[in-house]
């Protein structure tokens, strides 16, 4: 475990081209095991423990690929499976893998956003055109178009208190956030924060609705305020951190895929993150 003096402190977790340069994902199960995609070889699942030991969890059926992870409160994962145009569920005791929602008109789901009571937000960006939309996933399994006209949506989140979802665009380099209404429509979109150069990638939220963004191509992750206001920025030992998730006895150790070195890396924070104070209720 870390010193707390080293705060925002990246070190490795993983060796070298342990995964593939598919790496993403990630996500942390109630006792602090990392899960990201593409572990070893195309279409796994890794599970890395707090010390870093890997080993395959599951290979993902026909064709489907992964890309972000996130759980429910009951443990439940869900999997953003862009080749396949799914959100895939996985059964964590049998791992059986069930398409969970499907859609033709989804154009590749990367990451999703998860509300307390399980409702999914997928960002689906169209990287040949440049332009993107934002999918409600509905606890029936239905799709549900929640934002379109978008850039390259990819990092999405939303906020502790369920009423702000965030979505980044990797090639503009904004990121929005919109109201999530009673009726979990999204409204009133609004520009929280614009960068001048290198794209993003994954984001997450800690307990203060601080988020937290990969910075792809640049190296780094980023700390901004509800606001949007920049508080700290982290070197992640490698140029492609391509997402984030947060673990620990305490919920204050990130862990962040990144592709340069096809590894996953950790530091530790000041305050828990969202994720972690969920897993304790």
């Amino acid at each position: 475990m870390f010193a707390e003096e080293n705060l925002f402190v990246a070190e490795p977790l993983t060796p070298e081209k342990s995964f593939t340069s598919g790496i993403e994902g990630p996500a942390c199960d109630d006792v602090g095991n990392i899960y990201a995609v593409n572990y070893s070889e195309r279409q796994t699942i890794g599970k890395t423990s707090p010390d870093g030991e890997t080993e395959i969890f599951l290979k993902l059926p026909g064709k489907s690929v992964g890309n972000g992870i996130r759980f429910d409160q009951a443990g439940t994962m869900f999997v953003a499976d862009y080749v396949g145009h799914n959100i895939l569920k996985v059964d964590m005791k049998s791992r059986a893998v069930e398409v969970y929602a499907h859609s033709d008109e989804m154009t590749q789901p990367n990451d999703i956003a998860i509300m307390l009571d399980g409702t999914l937000f997928a960002s689906d960006p169209n990287w040949s055109k440049d332009n993107g939309r934002v999918w409600r996933i509905d606890l029936d399994g239905s799709v549900v178009l929640a934002a379109d006209n978008m850039g390259t949506a990819n990092g999405i989140e939303v906020s502790p208190d369920g009423k702000t979802l965030y979505v980044n665009e990797s090639n503009q380099l904004n990121i929005w956030k919109f109201t999530i209404t009673d009726d979990k429509e999204l409204v009133d979109k609004q520009l929280l924060k614009k960068f001048d150069d290198h794209g993003f990638d994954g984001m997450r939220c800690d307990i203060d609705g601080n988020l937290y963004v990969t910075r792809y191509g640049k190296g780094t992750v980023i700390k901004l305020s509800p606001a949007g206001e920049l508080l700290q920025e982290i070197d992640v030992l490698g140029a492609k951190p391509s997402n984030i998730c947060f673990g620990g006895p305490d919920g204050r150790t990130a862990y962040v895929t990144e592709v340069e070195h096809q590894r996953l890396v950790q530091f530790r924070v000041d305050r828990p993150a969202l994720s972690w104070k969920r897993w304790q209720h």
